[in-house]
């Protein structure tokens, strides 16, 4: 943004006079204006609402992510676009809903597809802005050449492919799986490889990376394969917790993202960095006391409920984020891409987008609101199961999974979801009943039919199979020939 203090430092020189207060205003004034910040992206794998919240009984602790909560801003209602695994990334990375790019649920192995390379991604950005750019864990994107992170816009990768659980040791089919590889850029340096020293690994690469590009602007994602299972502490971790394997990961990963801190402050860069902890979806109930928490909020990992999609979200910026903050508007992964470019001063992907710029929810500007009418959410291949306008959400009839009245997993090993389960048209007013326990559809039938408008002006571009609505503005994925 041109200031009066910048025209004056272009113009001064060539008319031989001095700004009006001397240099010194000029300096102070540009000093003002922070350079763009580093982005130091920390993504856990089915982390729950409720796993952070400090005010409940957990059996571990968080203080580092507690730290960073205290010393920026906590978003209590963050979505992920869709509450599993390869949409969620796919619309963190693009800004995109996921099925706009071909991208749902979760690749596996044998799956053919993955991002195409027409579109932009986030490093893509970063990079265009002279960031050096790398991604520690999980990619999940699609694991051939063509669609690996490297071909994204990332400069450096070490992690595995996709999900931790596909692998030979799966708990219920061992024999569903391949050798799950770990990779070192384009080399395969593990098959199989011991997973308990994962989390340590990932953390030393990342300090790495910090200390080595303290004097360039970088982009950091680090994407822990956990808590997802199968669940892996280190040694000096293990038996950590009250609250067993579970507790002692996530007491390994807050160490992690406390080691990170650590490394910014001693770099004295964390006054330029931006800092966001969030988690692709909601806890894998079905894995009982091997998962996390929804806290009050209705189910988990795999449905359109509050627990599946309303994911934890903390960020710093010291200096630009209030210290202690927080804020109740709705936002969506999709919004970090757009935000991010704003931030970085990159131009914004020439297709189609979603996300939208949050940064005044961010920086907590007056009023600041947020900048959607609408968030949708779609499961399965194409299915529009509910949208969220205001305190408002509504969910259109589908089928979901519950483990309501069933035995939940033990030791490693999953319970079986019951999938019979149904929910009709059903209205929800999330400021009073974040739980979704009190349908209200029938006392506000104009917010109905405002949310079924809503919801058909997204149908008409991406389509909905439950309605037998074809998408117009949906794009192919990136899609390799097979024999």
């Amino acid at each position: 943004m041109l200031t009066k203090a910048s025209l004056w430092l272009v113009f001064a020189p060539a008319l031989g006079v001095s700004p009006p207060g001397g240099p010194s205003v000029v300096s102070q004034a540009l000093d003002a204006e922070p350079a763009p910040p580093n982005i130091v992206l920390v993504l856990a794998d089915d982390l729950g609402w409720g796993d952070l919240d400090a005010s409940q009984p957990r059996g571990f602790a968080t203080p580092a992510l507690e730290r960073l909560a205290a010393e920026g801003v906590r978003f209590t209602d963050f979505y992920t676009a869709q509450s599993t695994c390869t949409a969620a990334r796919a619309a963190l990375f693009t800004g995109c809903y996921p099925n706009r790019i071909g991208l749902v649920g979760a690749l596996g192995p044998d799956d053919a597809i993955g991002l195409a390379d027409s579109e932009v991604t986030l490093p893509d950005l970063a990079r265009s802005r002279g960031y050096a750019t790398a991604l520690f864990g999980k990619w999940h994107l699609g694991w051939q050449e063509p669609f690996r992170p490297q071909q994204h816009g990332f400069d450096a990768w070490y992690g595995l492919p996709y999900s931790n659980d596909m692998w030979p040791y799966h708990p219920e089919t061992p024999q569903s799986w391949p050798d799950l590889p770990t990779f070192d850029g384009e080399r395969v340096v593990a098959w199989n490889g011991d997973q308990s020293g994962l989390t340590e690994e990932l953390t030393r690469r990342a300090v790495e990376f910090i200390e080595q590009n303290a004097e360039r602007p970088f982009l950091l994602c680090v994407a822990h394969p956990m808590p997802h299972a199968p669940l892996a502490a280190s040694p000096a971790f293990r038996g950590s917790s009250q609250r067993g394997a579970y507790g002692d990961v996530l007491q390994e990963l807050d160490a992690s993202t406390g080691r990170i801190l650590d490394a910014l402050e001693r770099g004295g860069l964390a006054e330029r960095t931006l800092v966001i902890v969030t988690s692709d979806n909601g806890p894998w109930l079905s894995y009982g006391d091997h998962a996390g928490s929804s806290g009050p909020l209705r189910e988990g990992k795999g449905t359109s409920f509050e627990g599946g999609v309303r994911v934890p979200f903390l960020a710093r910026w010291p200096g630009r984020i209030p210290a202690g903050s927080t804020c109740n508007e709705p936002a969506m992964a999709i919004d970090l891409l757009p935000t991010i470019a704003g931030l970085i001063g990159a131009q914004l992907p020439p297709l189609a987008i979603d996300g939208l710029d949050i940064a005044p929810l961010l920086t907590g500007a007056p009023d600041a609101r947020s900048p959607h009418e609408a968030l949708f959410f779609y499961y399965n291949a194409n299915d529009l199961e509910a949208v969220r306008s205001g305190q408002w959400k509504l969910h259109f009839p589908h089928g979901y999974r519950t483990m309501a009245g069933r035995e939940p997993g033990r030791g490693g090993r999953p319970g079986q979801y019951d999938t019979s389960a149904r929910v009709g048209l059903e209205l929800y007013d999330l400021a009073s009943d974040p739980g979704e326990t009190r349908d209200v559809a029938a006392e506000n039938v104009d917010v109905v039919a405002r949310l079924q408008r809503l919801a058909d002006g997204m149908r008409a571009d991406l389509g909905d199979d439950l309605t037998g609505v074809a998408p117009t503005g949906a794009r192919a994925p990136g899609r390799i020939a097979t024999p």
